[in-house]
């Protein structure tokens, strides 16, 4: 359905992004982020139903900086691969990509972000340090609380699981205080609830995350 595009951010890297279209004129447009698994299939997957629904969707490759290419799974070698990426890759470097993935959607008027995993923490700085997002979509961003402190400029909505290993539920609960204008939500799922090409995925929790995402996407992003 999509189609990879290269992008330059502005500092001169060059890097690789999914962009898939709506059938019709676009509703707005929204950046897809990747988990530390690449822009693999679920993450175009996602693209493509945001397009669905009539948004223009791009997923920018981050982890071009270190390594082309990536595109992991969800067990054994790749999962440490992936940390390893994340661990090297620097938050100032991927938000430069982030605005050059923003520019490219101005062209569909308003602009959203959603961000899975460690995509869900730049979501959250997209909201913070991107003013052209209007409205950012946190999915079990587990590396906020640095960040926590930062104004989000616009709308924000977050995703987050009860059994969460990786993101105790006392970090949740320092992140709505620091943000009460956040809508913050808690699931009964593990991470990578959204994901159902994981063994944690959750069908209910996914199903009710993106009926509130969609309702927060149409409000602001239109």
């Amino acid at each position: 359905m999509g189609k990879m595009i290269k992008l330059t951010a502005s500092d001169g890297h060059t890097f690789d992004a999914y962009r898939t279209d709506p059938a019709g004129t676009p509703k707005g447009g929204i950046v897809v982020i990747q988990e530390i698994f690449g822009v693999n299939i679920h993450i175009r997957e996602i693209a493509d139903s945001y397009a669905a629904d009539g948004y223009l969707a791009i997923a920018p490759a981050i982890f071009d900086r270190q390594k082309t290419g990536v595109e992991l799974g969800y067990e054994g070698d790749d999962v440490s691969a992936g940390r390893d990426l994340k661990d090297s890759a620097s938050y100032e470097d991927a938000v430069k990509d982030l605005e050059a993935t923003v520019a490219e959607l101005k062209i569909a008027g308003k602009i959203g972000s959603v961000g899975f995993c460690w995509g869900g923490t730049l979501s959250y700085l997209c909201g913070a340090r991107i003013d052209d997002v209007v409205a950012s979509v946190v999915y079990y961003g587990g590396q906020i609380i640095p960040f926590k402190d930062e104004i989000i400029n616009g709308a924000s909505l977050m995703h987050f699981g009860e059994r969460d290993g990786g993101i105790p539920l006392d970090d949740v609960e320092a992140i709505k205080t620091a943000h009460p204008e956040s809508d913050v939500n808690i699931y009964p799922a593990d991470h990578g609830f959204n994901c159902d090409h994981r063994g944690s995925y959750d069908e209910v929790s996914c199903k009710l995350a993106r009926k509130r995402t969609d309702a927060f996407f149409a409000k602001h992003v239109r």
